[in-house]
């Protein structure tokens, strides 16, 4: 890499630090930390809800799809469309003010106030393991584009080097530092994809006439993709808008109930048609750059091209000096926007709705140093989880499919179904995840090649309707005020 290019990215990684330790002397309690304060308008929230959502995972993932599936891939951002404006319409409008009137801080509580205690417990342990998941798929993202766009740097240094950058920006910045910088982050990714990464790429193969002519012509089409695919992305995307802690920390964080609705209607659209298109067509021009051999000097003779690395290897043939480091930046920017909210979401969960069980509060400052240190400590364990780890997208989506199926139908009952049983939510959340993640590690085929989180959700479904009609005394329990 260029001295230019090199000296772009450190002075972006600097500034990510600078700006953490400026939100770090600014936050004085748990609700700064974790909700901001509860106090951040439409823009900056929904920019960040997208910036979370849409972060390396699916910035370097649907680079792979596109290179595998083309424009078809695109269809995999049209299920968080469709999660954002269903959790605007039927979600926010029942939550806000449960979590304004009762400070809430974290969507395991949420569980609490309509079954008890235990339901809450079990829903932080579920969101501890599923948000490190999370984590973790960003940070070997945010590892495979450094490996592959830096000579010499190998994967594993690449991911203690992004790793440290991000647990220490996300420990010491907070929740405030996670949005307001999640907007200028996407802001300057969308604007880099847009005029710099697409039209050198464009260029440097040859325009559309290349592509017509190197690309088999289903991967320029829209239906190259199949209905159990759709059905595997949709029961595995769409519900996480329901359940995912990130998004209730936004939710909770944002002015009123009003303007979170809003920020919701603005993250689809900036999710599917935006982010889909731009993604999936730079992972199809890398593609066809493989194609014409404008990768071959940066694979090793004989070793087959992993598709999530050659949106970045196609960057690194065709920006110039200077533009290498901007992209750079700019794809490390989603990469961050996403890492360090999900780390912040496991912290959230671990701090709140386990040890605070336990262990005394304790005075402001105090409460907000453990944060922070937790934080730290899940940080390292994420780096670590990552390490074993070698595809950014089936490890983030196996960590959606886990926190979904385990945790959907008791909120979907306790919402819209006035069920209260806490046995019947409790076993529906064991159950339901344990089937996910049963037939997930024992690799078992299943009819039709249907996603394991499809069964996962209905083992959870028949668990709490049998219980739920078993013991009907159990579903009087009011919320709790």
């Amino acid at each position: 890499m260029h001295w230019i290019d090199a000296g772009i990215f450190i002075a972006y990684m600097i500034a990510l630090l600078a700006m953490g330790f400026w939100f770090m002397r600014r936050n004085k309690s748990a609700d700064d930390y974790f909700v901001g304060g509860r106090n951040m308008g439409p823009a900056h929230i929904g920019l960040s809800v997208v910036a979370t959502d849409v972060g390396g995972g699916f910035s370097i993932g649907l680079g792979g799809l596109g290179f595998v599936m083309g424009i078809s891939g695109s269809w995999m951002l049209f299920t968080g469309l469709l999660g954002a404006w269903l959790a605007a319409v039927l979600l926010i409008p029942k939550v806000y003010a449960q979590g304004r009137t009762h400070d809430l801080l974290t969507f395991p509580q949420l569980l609490g106030r309509y079954f008890d205690g235990r339901v809450a417990l079990v829903a932080g342990v579920i969101c501890v393991i599923g948000y490190l998941g999370f984590t973790s798929s960003q940070l070997l993202a945010g590892a495979k584009l450094a490996s592959a766009s830096m000579e010499g740097l190998d994967l594993r240094t690449a991911l203690f080097v992004m790793g440290v950058v991000t647990v220490l920006y996300t420990v010491l910045g907070g929740m405030k530092a996670v949005v307001y910088t999640d907007t200028v982050q996407w802001a300057v990714l969308i604007l880099g994809l847009l005029f710099v990464g697409i039209p050198l790429a464009w260029n440097a193969v040859g325009g559309w006439s290349a592509i017509s002519a190197t690309m088999d012509p289903h991967m320029l089409r829209l239906d190259n993709i199949s209905v159990v695919q759709l059905i595997n992305w949709g029961v595995t995307i769409v519900p996480i808008w329901f359940v995912g802690m990130t998004l209730y920390q936004r939710i909770y964080a944002s002015r009123s109930e009003k303007e979170a609705r809003q920020a919701w209607f603005l993250a689809g659209v900036f999710e599917w048609p935006i982010m889909a298109f731009m993604g999936v067509s730079l992972g199809l021009l890398a593609h066809v750059a493989a194609e014409q051999g404008m990768l071959d000097a940066f694979i090793d003779p004989g070793i087959e091209l992993d598709p999530e690395l050659g949106l970045p290897l196609l960057l690194r043939a065709v920006l110039p000096v200077g533009a290498m480091g901007v992209m750079l930046a700019v794809y490390f920017s989603a990469i961050l926007s996403t890492a360090d909210s999900c780390l912040m979401a496991a912290s959230g969960n671990l701090n709140t709705d386990i040890i605070e069980r336990s262990v005394p509060l304790g005075d402001l400052k105090s409460t907000l140093r453990r944060s922070q240190f937790l934080t730290l400590g899940l940080g390292a364990l994420a780096i670590a989880i990552a390490a074993v780890m070698e595809n950014v997208l089936s490890l983030m989506l196996h960590s959606y499919a886990f926190m979904v199926s385990g945790l959907l139908v008791p909120l979907v009952g306790a919402l819209f179904f006035g069920v209260r049983d806490a046995r019947a939510a409790l076993a529906a959340m064991i159950i339901g995840g344990g089937t996910t993640v049963s037939l997930s590690l024992f690799e078992v085929s299943l009819p039709f090649g249907l996603d394991a989180n499809v069964f996962g959700i209905i083992a959870a479904t028949f668990t709490i309707v049998i219980l739920s009609k078993a013991f009907p005394d159990n579903n009087m329990t009011p919320v709790h005020t």
